[in-house]
């Protein structure tokens, strides 16, 4: 496996995230996702789409300010340290820093669980 191609998905996922493109998001998230925000809530893969599908969540920017990539036999770990800013109900920014698992499963890549952190 290529550190490249991780990188590729990434950059996928933040362009997806950035236009809420649901068709591309549900491409690169499995069904069983398992992800906790920073308010520490559990999300699904419908709920965490569902925000851009319905409009309520609209990400105006995603500028990674650091990344590192864990290659493991068929999964991948990334951690992301980003600005974010946007709105969901109200305007923000700030920092954030992201983990997420990608799974090679089915002939795919895919998110299987995430986590993202607020930076202080």
């Amino acid at each position: 496996m290529d550190e490249t191609k991780i990188i590729a998905f990434e950059e996928r996922l933040r362009t997806a995230m950035l236009s809420s493109n649901v068709e591309v998001l549900d491409e690169l998230i499995a069904e069983d996702l398992i992800f906790v925000n920073h308010f520490g809530q559990i999300l699904s893969k419908e709920t965490d789409i569902e925000a851009h599908r319905s409009g309520n969540l609209k990400i105006t920017g995603i500028d990674i300010l650091d990344q590192r990539i864990r290659l493991l036999d068929m999964l991948a770990v990334t951690v992301t340290r980003v600005t974010l800013t946007g709105t969901f109900g109200t305007p923000f920014e700030g920092e954030f820093c992201y983990t997420r698992v990608w799974q090679y499963r089915i002939g795919k890549w895919q998110i299987v669980s995430g986590h993202c952190s607020s930076v202080t």
